[in-house]
């Protein structure tokens, strides 16, 4: 039986775990906090799935292949894991984004739909469209229970025989260090978040930041569902309605401050508030003077071209590092939890885009279409 320690219990780290254990590995997971906890990227009260990645196809199948295995995910633990909202992409020109994922969606015979500005109004409270040259439906993406998905990941991977060892682990060779001892098999797989690159600060360049999320209160009828997600993806700007009575959740994804996510405070910076709701009275003018109801600073990580890392460790060939995922990979996690068990099995070459070294800018893979 092959046998892999685990460093990292985030969407990533907890979704190869449960796919080594699902595949016949002795699986170790390894975390110096809870799965789900507040400091992680992974952690949060949502994350949406959409499938929409411009020209990236390989992305896009990912995605989708992951929603299959989230629904699976579900249907094993007896947890609501996924809203299947549908999600909506605010294209203010043709040509972008939105058309060249539209492309490859139907491409690959994901359900998506050109929604005229009218069509797109009839879906929200309140919308203004008057710089919307049209909308992209996808009618099966949606929104995630992001915390609670970790936590029924590392659940599921620890009822199908995983362990679970709780401690800070530093590098040691082939090995991982925790409390002392050092934890081996025959991969280590370091799937650590914005911890990476101090992990291994002479490999992984990563850009850590801070992103504030903010949730506003409004009347019921902006509850989600029947609310749909939304992206607008050439301003920055994205979030859904009111999920589980949270609120409205705003976020401006243009790329924050950086951010030490073990000890710099979390509170928003200065403007987070100002921005979003500029953003909402341009957007969702209803919504404008909406009380401010609830507050998180989440940590990105992410490589210059944000694309993930996946690759192994130069000098140690049983050593992985994974991440790079931060801000548009939670989705992700059950179908790259499979392709990196590929990987590590052998069955499967690494893709040189998700490589060590440097990474040239390109258009980002998140919902900032501004990138940098």
């Amino acid at each position: 039986m092959p046998s892999a320690i685990v460093v990292g219990s985030g969407v990533f780290g907890a979704s190869l775990a449960l796919r080594l254990t699902l595949d016949g590995w002795k699986v170790t997971l390894v975390d110096q906090y809870p799965p789900g906890h507040v400091r992680a990227a992974s952690g949060g009260e949502s994350r949406l799935i959409r499938f929409g990645h411009g020209d990236e196809r390989w992305y896009t199948r990912s995605a989708w292949r992951a929603r299959d295995l989230w629904c699976e995910l579900e249907e094993a633990s007896g947890a609501r894991l996924l809203e299947q909202t549908g999600l909506v992409w605010l294209a203010h020109r043709e040509g972008g984004w939105e058309a060249r994922s539209e492309l490859v969606l139907a491409e690959e015979r994901i359900p998506c739909a050109r929604l005229s500005p009218d069509e797109t109004a009839d879906l929200f409270p309140n919308l203004s469209t008057e710089d919307v040259e049209f909308a992209l439906l996808e009618p099966e993406a949606g929104i995630l229970r992001a915390s609670e998905a970790v936590r029924v990941l590392v659940a599921q991977a620890l009822q199908h025989g995983a362990r679970f060892v709780g401690g800070q682990a530093r590098p040691s060779g082939d090995t991982a260090e925790v409390g002392g001892d050092r934890l081996g098999g025959d991969r280590v797989v370091w799937a650590c978040g914005a911890w990476l690159p101090r992990l291994f600060p002479e490999l992984v360049r990563l850009r850590v930041t801070q992103q504030d999320v903010l949730f506003f209160g409004a009347p019921i009828e902006w509850q989600t569902p029947p609310v749909p997600a939304w992206v607008d993806y050439d301003r920055a700007f994205y979030g859904h309605g009111d999920l589980d009575g949270r609120g409205v959740k705003i976020a401006v994804d243009l790329e924050g401050p950086p951010f030490d996510p073990e000890h710099d405070p979390r509170v928003i910076h200065a403007g987070a508030e100002e921005r979003a709701r500029a953003a909402m009275a341009e957007r969702f003018p209803a919504l404008a003077a909406a009380p401010l109801v609830y507050t998180r600073t989440c940590p990105y990580a992410l490589t210059d071209d944000t694309n993930f890392i996946i690759s192994p460790h130069p000098g140690h060939e049983r050593v992985w590092l994974l991440g790079g995922g931060s801000g548009h990979g939670f989705k992700h996690g059950p179908a790259l939890g499979e392709y990196v068990a590929r990987l590590l099995a052998g069955e499967d070459e690494p893709d040189s885009r998700f490589g060590l070294g440097t990474r040239m800018p390109a258009g980002s893979l998140r919902t900032a279409g501004t990138g940098r």
